[in-house]
Formats: C-alpha cells, structure tokens, sequence
C-alpha cells in the first residue's frame, strides 16, 4: 500500500519552494531519514529527509517545478509491505535497463546526425547559399546531456534528440520548458551565424527564484526608500597581518580558521559602543530610531544559491577566538546553501568582503532595516610614507562604507570610521579596549 509524504512546513510563514534536485529515483529503496529532495526557499536550501523506510514510487515534481507546502511530494511503499519488497529490485534493475537504453540509442541518433551535417561548431551548423551565411540553430554535443530521467522522457514521447536543445539551467541542464520550446519552435535558443563562424543574437531565459528572488526584491526596496551615502578610506592592515600570522599557528592546531574577518568584527563592536547611532533600525515613515544593544553582524557571503548575509550574534560579547569558530561555520553552512533560518535574522550592521573577489572601492547597498554597511576591498601591497619620510611597503586596503542618510550624517560616519581604523592599524589598542 503506497502512501504520500506530504512536502512539511518549513517555517517562516513559507507556502512554497522550488524542486531543485531529486535526491532519489522512482523505484528506489530508501531509509528512513534519508535526503530525498533539495528544496529553495526565499530564505535558502533546505534537504527534505524521508520519516519512513521504503520504496519510492512515483515523484510528483519535475527539476524547477514549484511545490506547495502540505501537498504531497512523493509516494511511497513503506518498508514491510511484502509486495515492496519482492519487487523493489526488479523496479531498480528495470529502470537501469531502461535508462541506459535510452541514453545509448539517444547518444548513437545524436552522433549519427553529427556525422552526417558535417558540423564545424560544437554549437551551430553554418552552411553557405549563394555565398551569404544561414541560420541554423541545432545544438549538437557528443557529450552526455545534462537532464533528469524525466525531460529525457518528455524529449523522447515529443522524438526530440535531447542533445540538440540548449539548457536554460545552470551548467547547461535541459529542464522540461526547454524541450517543450524546442518542439514548438525548432530551438531552445536563438543564434545567428555569420561570416568566420560568430555567434551572435543568443539569449537565454531564466526565472529568478529562490535566494536571487528574495535578494532582488530586498535591494529594490533598499535603494528605493533609503537615502544612500558613500565614504571611502584606507586602512594600514601591515601590523595586523603581523599578529594574525603569529596566532594562525596556534589556532590552527585547534582545527580554527583564523582570518581577518574575526578582527574587522571586534573592532566594528568596539567602534560602535563610542557610536551606537550605526547600529540602529529607523522606521517606515522615519518617526522613531530604534538603538540594538546587541552587535549582531552579518557577512555577505557568495553562496552556491546566491547571496546569503548570516551574522555573528552578540558580538560584543565574544573573544576573537569565539569569532573565528562562527565565522568558519557560517561560511561553511552559506557555501553550501544549508544556512540556519536563526543565522539570517536579527542582523544588525553588515560587512561585505568583496575584496576575496576582487576591486578597491565598491558603492555597497545597505541590507534594510539596518543603516549601515560596509564593502572591504582586496589587499594590496603598496608604497607608503614612513615616519622618517621613507618609502616602505604596507599592506593597505580600501573600504567603501554606505549609509542611511536619513539617520547618519558624513561627520559620523567618517569618525566612526577613525575609531574602527585605529583598532585595525593598532591592534594592541584594540585588546586593551576589549580587557
């Protein structure tokens, strides 16, 4: 007897995510607890595990389909139902057989027909009439295309060699509406070809879902109700590289990840007990500031789902080592897309690293409500004037700060700016603060 499991809520008022990869396939045995599907939110990736033992009968959604909270995602036969069990393996052997039948007739169709165009692109298949170019728009790969078993199904009931359709998705995935516009339309995509083989006039839609949803509509608002400003300054990083190096070591041996995010932390907490004007929250109609007694700081990190802005809670109450520990797990938990729901929120002032990427001066947009954030640019080794007049080499990094001007006035943020500054290049003079 086959049962549903109904897609659970996931909290935060959620009513819906998208399927982003099948864990399992039809026919499967499963166990309980197992990862079944990965699923986007507007908040981040989240792993759907299995509450039973069994086998998985039929799932209800495609790659990119939306599905609803409390409908049900797959069904399945409880383990213990003797008719699963005799027929688990033969389903398993059954679809292997299948799917690689599919795959081999596909891929031989393909490479007969890339044979018999005699192709000069790996993308498109110019020929000449009267001497003047003509457009073709077949896609043909050798390779195996990047697809689920059921596009490959739908290619196949519509006679559509599935290496000849460009994929919309990521890294070239084919996902159904790709194949559905190429039996409609001759193409995925539209390309022109011209003299020497360019390509030119290709485009390609995608639905911006998910994260990049929640973060296109977060920095609309943003620039569109706050009143941005831009200081920039330079920050001698030489002496704190220094300390950092001699602490590295011995961090390192309590499998900590010690990088400079810990200090730009501390010092930012420090700065803001002299200047708790940034670390506040205006309303709407801008009637009333509301002060954070807590420093909770978020860090944009570029995610493997788009951008994620966890943060430290409590800052002012940590040690430089306590840091370090949150730090390398948040960075770790947004890389893969699995950041804690408590991890996103509650953030009150923002530092972005973009200088990991690269660039020196960036124009950052303030992450709403709060009215402050930060953009540290890449390290540079660059020449300087010492005391004696001397050139040496410091390690000198640009920051871009951006404000709500609604709230903070340029003289504060510039002096703001000095005390954090000054507990950077002076790192002893932070600890003495933090004693």
């Amino acid at each position: 007897m086959s049962i549903d499991f109904i897609l659970p809520d996931i909290g935060e008022g959620i009513v819906e995510c998208e399927l982003v990869e099948w864990l399992v396939k039809e026919g499967e045995v499963i166990v309980e607890d197992q990862p079944i599907a990965d699923v986007m939110t507007d908040k981040a990736l989240v792993q759907i595990p299995s509450m039973y033992s069994g086998v998985v009968e039929k799932l209800y959604y495609k790659q990119g389909d939306i599905a609803k909270v409390h409908s049900p995602l797959f069904s399945m036969t409880p383990e213990g139902d003797s008719s699963a069990d005799n027929t688990a393996g033969a389903e398993l052997e059954a679809n292997a057989e299948v799917s690689g039948q599919a795959d081999s007739v596909t891929a031989e169709h393909a490479n007969k027909e890339v044979v018999a165009q005699s192709v000069t692109s790996p993308a498109v298949a110019p020929s000449s009439v009267n001497g003047e170019a003509v457009v073709s728009n077949t896609k043909t790969d050798n390779g195996k295309a990047l697809a689920s078993p059921a596009v490959r199904r739908v290619a196949r009931e519509l006679d559509i060699n599935i290496h000849q359709v460009a994929g919309s998705g990521k890294k070239g995935r084919v996902y159904k509406d790709d194949v559905v516009a190429y039996s409609q339309n001759g193409a995925s995509v539209v390309s022109t070809v011209v003299a020497g083989g360019a390509v030119i006039g290709s485009t390609s839609v995608e639905p911006i879902r998910g994260i990049k949803k929640i973060m296109a509509t977060a920095m609309q608002n943003s620039v569109s109700t706050i009143p941005h400003f831009t200081y920039c300054e330079e920050i001698d990083l030489t002496e704190l590289i220094a300390l950092r190096g001699e602490l590295k070591e011995v961090y390192a041996k309590q499998d900590i990840k010690l990088t400079m995010m810990p200090f730009f932390m501390k010092a930012m907490s420090l700065a803001i007990k002299e200047y708790p004007l940034v670390n506040t929250k205006v309303n709407d109609d801008c009637t009333e500031l509301t002060y954070f007694n807590d420093h909770n700081i978020g860090m944009a990190v570029d995610s493997k789902v788009g951008l994620l802005v966890p943060n430290i809670k409590q800052v002012q109450t940590k040690s430089i080592l306590d840091l370090a520990n949150d730090i390398m797990r948040l960075t770790n938990d947004a890389r893969s897309g699995r950041v804690a729901s408590e991890d996103l929120k509650g953030g009150t002032i923002t530092i972005s690293n973009i200088g990991a990427i690269g660039g020196t001066v960036a124009t950052p947009i303030i992450n709403k409500p709060e009215v402050a954030i930060v953009a540290l640019g890449k390290l540079q080794k660059l020449p300087r004037f010492n005391e004696q007049g001397d050139v040496v080499a410091r390690s000198i990094m640009q920051v871009s700060w951006s404000g709500d001007h609604r709230v903070i006035d340029g003289g504060t943020i510039a002096r703001f700016c000095n005390l954090w500054k000054s507990f950077l290049e002076k790192p002893s003079h932070m600890l003495v603060h933090m004693s």
